[in-house]
């Protein structure tokens, strides 16, 4: 029997995902969690034999969690569950030790086979994106782009990014705007997110 601890937010994805679970005659959800931060505790109780993360949990991420679980469940494997399957956030999933890395549309089956070749030891990855992780993802920001993006990600308002560069805040601001525009992001916060997903800034 594969003892399975899932962490989702998201109370009905959580539950689908634990009937589809206890439709396998050898899984058991030995605990079920909304919270990342509840993920260490559970984990040291329950001993479970793999640990289902979504991603963007409140409290921990998945990620995060997942480097825990490493350091200190070391029997327990992991396997990312996420909606974005993004180079630079599989890259920082290798990081934190996690055996797999599959996205949420997979099918049922494919869960079900995931959590499998994990327990045996194996690792799962989307091949596509293992690939686009591999070749890495050029950044198309400028050198100063990235340097102004860099201060914002660290709470800089554009008048102390000026200062600290030497430049007009009207530069500054025209350089943000630029970034979000090459980005194709929402405003400058989702910027410094995909920014640090794909790891062109840290």
């Amino acid at each position: 029997m594969i003892r399975i601890l899932l962490a989702e937010d998201m109370h009905m994805v959580r539950g689908a995902l634990v009937a589809l679970l206890d439709l396998e005659d050898d899984f058991e959800v030995v605990a079920e969690l909304a919270r990342g931060d509840e993920i260490l505790p559970a984990a040291i109780d329950a001993r479970p034999d793999v640990a289902v993360l979504d991603i963007d949990l409140p409290g921990l991420d998945g990620l995060s969690a997942a480097a825990l679980l490493h350091e200190r469940v070391p029997g327990c494997r992991t396997l990312v569950l996420t909606a974005l399957g993004r180079p630079g956030t599989l890259r920082r999933a290798m990081t934190a030790h996690v055996s797999g890395f599959l996205l949420k549309d997979e099918s049922p089956q494919r869960l079900a086979d995931a959590i499998r070749r994990v327990h045996a030891g194996g690792r799962v990855v989307d091949a596509e994106l293992a690939m686009a992780a591999w070749e890495g993802v050029t950044s198309p920001l400028t050198e100063r782009e990235s340097e102004v993006l860099r201060f914002a990600s660290h709470g800089y308002e554009a008048a102390e990014i000026a200062k600290e560069l030497n430049l007009t805040v009207g530069t500054v601001r025209n350089y943000l705007t630029a970034v979000v525009t090459k980005l194709n992001a929402r405003n400058r916060v989702d910027a410094v997110r995909i920014a640090r997903e794909q790891e062109w800034i840290v």
